[in-house]
């Protein structure tokens, strides 16, 4: 009795040393145990010869498990990083391929440097808006199997990639149906005077791209101003989420404002969060819940994944 009592004693003291470990702080490990088991997408990296910028383009792309073995074509969703970024982050600092699992749809994840995908003022090379707007859509229609019509092709972007979903969508109705955009910078054009977190060199890069107050370029490319004029039927629909401890909460309330002044459609969300990838991570299901819903995206599972662990905050530009 004694001896079936130490080793007793024992289990409990070794479950104890092994539930009071130190918590492991970092990137959180993709656990298949933590979602319904699903068919894997395919990830693909690749490049093509842009024209626009005159070199080599990289991007990721998310293929829907069974691709290689079917024939049918898909919806398409392009996803753009942010400033300081790069066409890696969306896969690698969220949980995209889970929470994309279960719909039938290719993710396109364009690398784009910190151009603010804008044709700058100053270097005439760099055309970052005909790259996306005129480019790789094309590229991407011509490689894979794509329904290649506005009804089925959506853009999404956080922060600066968030001003440039807002952009794309404004000024190319014709390309989207739909537009997602994570705590987006959208006063950048409008303002000037606007100073990014990641320091002076990404702030005089904004000087060479729009060039000074009230020039033609930033008029061109100010989204405020864009759906001012914009035909409100003719747009794609606007998602848009911003964090409450975000620094740029208060431009995209404003420009929430003037799509429902304006009565374009949109849906916003306000949730405890500041300008980091966690927040992203956790918006980023509820995103495409409205994405499936809106461009009727026929799902492999009726349901997409649970919401997974957030990574690890980090602070963005």
């Amino acid at each position: 009795m004694i001896k079936k009592l130490h080793i007793f004693c024992l289990l409990i003291f070794a479950c104890v040393g092994i539930s009071s470990a130190p918590a492991q702080v970092g990137t959180v490990s993709r656990k298949p145990s933590l979602i319904p088991a699903a068919p894997q997408a395919i990830i693909r990296d690749a490049a093509y010869q842009s024209a626009a910028l005159g070199r080599a383009m990289k991007y990721r792309i998310l293929l829907p498990a069974g691709y290689d073995r079917s024939a049918r074509r898909y919806p398409v969703l392009y996803l753009l990083h942010g400033l300081a970024g790069s066409y890696l982050d969306w896969d690698t600092k969220t949980h995209l391929e889970e929470y994309a699992a279960p719909l039938q749809v290719i993710i396109v994840m364009p690398d784009a440097g910190d151009s603010w995908y804008t044709n700058s003022v100053t270097n005439p090379q760099d055309r970052f808006e005909d790259y996306i707007a005129m480019e790789i859509i094309a590229e991407i229609d011509k490689t894979y199997r794509t329904i290649a019509t506005r009804h089925a092709r959506a853009i999404g972007g956080l922060s600066m990639g968030g001003y440039g979903a807002v952009k794309f969508a404004l000024k190319y109705p014709n390309l989207f149906a739909f537009a997602g955009v994570f705590s987006g910078t959208l006063a950048v054009a409008r303002d000037p005077d606007f100073k990014t977190r990641a320091g002076e060199k990404y702030n005089r890069q904004l000087l060479e791209i729009y060039g000074a107050a009230n020039s033609p370029t930033r008029a061109a490319n100010d989204v405020f101003a864009l759906a001012e004029k914009a035909t409100p039927d003719a747009l794609p629909y606007f998602w848009i989420a911003c964090g409450t401890s975000d620094g740029l909460l208060d431009s995209n309330r404003r420009f929430v404002a003037l799509l429902q002044q304006r009565r374009i459609s949109y849906t916003y969300t306000e949730a405890p969060g500041a300008h980091t990838w966690a927040f992203w991570d956790e918006e980023l299901p509820s995103m495409l819940r409205v994405l499936a819903r809106h461009m009727e995206l026929s799902p492999i599972r009726p349901a997409l994944p649970p919401i997974m662990p957030a990574r690890r905050p980090q602070p963005h530009p």
